[in-house]
């Protein structure tokens, strides 16, 4: 089994690589670090590289890099992964950061760089945009939840923080609540891209800058129950979800049974749990307060597009995760309290 320990960058095709470079430094505040005719690395105001955007025919997002312990013999993991019964290959100059890395696909068809070394961008003391601190997390889309969450903890080391039913996995390599998420859907997409952003106050400043550049929120401002952090989605030029966040739980040492909370917990202690088919996706914020129409946000509705909405559908039945049970204690389901009843006040005497 490797160890990742963070998520690197994410490969984004467009087939309008001038716009997607304006949008993720114009707006997003990403700094770019080398630009070809057809390619562009962009990473955050601190060096750490997050974003490469490619030149293609459809939006997709084909790859995805993960790093392994610094000093890693890549040699040695390509053993690793050839006695798992994949096929790898090793590459070179991946971007200016990722001088060599080894390649090989998950199961949902995705590219994964697994490098181990890393040089951070040269500064940039320039102020532009909503500058996040770092690329968060990523979702997916797929058949097949159960054997990609498997494969990420049994090949990659990720430990999976919680499940919403069977349909709906967090996963994290890190103290952050999640790192990949994965959502049952028949087919295999992009469900949306996450840059954390320092505080409240930048998911504010980002929502305004947002407006005066004529984009529309798709979902939010909110507070999610599952990883408790404050979010805002908007739909990017390419039709792509973007999420931006913060105050995501911080799961130190899930034996002591205690996450940071953010800002706090429904329950303790605080171990990995199956949630019921009935728990809210957020807190406060649009539909917070009405389970059975959750917003769609899937990347293949426009720009433009409000999100959909599955009024008074269902996810499937909840069945126990196998890969959840097996790396984490008994999971639970939360109950809400009963709500109780308040007394009628009383008529006046006449």
């Amino acid at each position: 089994m490797l160890q990742v320990k963070r998520a690197g960058h994410s490969t984004i095709i467009t087939p309008d690589i001038e716009r997607a470079v304006d949008y993720f430094t114009g707006l997003l505040g990403l700094s770019l670090v080398a630009r070809e005719k057809n390619r562009a690395v962009l990473a955050t105001k601190s060096g750490v590289e997050s974003v490469v955007l490619e030149r293609g025919d459809a939006v997709e997002v084909p790859r995805l890099s993960f790093q392994i312990a610094p000093g890693s013999d890549l040699d040695e993991v390509a053993s690793r992964v050839k006695k798992a019964g994949l096929k790898s290959e090793r590459r070179s100059d991946i971007t200016p950061g990722i001088g060599s890395a080894l390649t090989f696909q998950d199961p949902k068809g995705t590219t994964l760089e697994i490098f181990s070394d890393f040089e951070f961008a040269g500064p940039d003391n320039t102020f532009t945009g909503v500058m996040p601190l770092k690329f968060g997390h990523i979702a997916y889309q797929c058949p097949d939840v159960q054997g990609v969450v498997k494969f990420y903890c049994d090949m990659l080391g990720f430990k999976v923080s919680d499940w919403r039913g069977d349909f709906f996995a967090f996963l994290r390599c890190s103290r952050d609540h999640h790192t990949v998420n994965f959502l049952r859907d028949p087919k295999t997409s992009i469900h949306h891209i996450a840059f954390e952003v320092r505080d409240w106050s930048e998911i504010k400043r980002a929502s305004d800058m947002l407006a005066q550049s004529g984009i529309k929120l798709a979902w939010g401002p909110l507070r999610h129950i599952i990883g408790h952090n404050i979010a805002i989605y908007h739909k990017n030029p390419d039709g792509v979800t973007i999420e931006l966040f913060c105050e995501i739980d911080q799961m130190h040492d899930e034996d002591l049974g205690f996450f940071e909370p953010r800002p706090w917990h429904q329950d303790r202690p605080q171990r990995p749990k199956v949630w019921g088919d009935g728990t809210l996706s957020n807190w406060w914020g649009p539909m917070s307060h009405n389970p059975g129409r959750e917003p769609q946000i899937s990347s293949t509705a426009t720009a433009t597009q409000a999100p959909g909405w599955a009024a008074g559908s269902k996810p499937p039945a909840a069945a126990k995760p196998v890969t959840a049970m097996a790396r984490g204690p008994k999971a639970q389901t939360r109950k809400s309290p009963a709500p109780k009843k308040r007394p009628q006040p009383k008529k006046p005497e006449r």
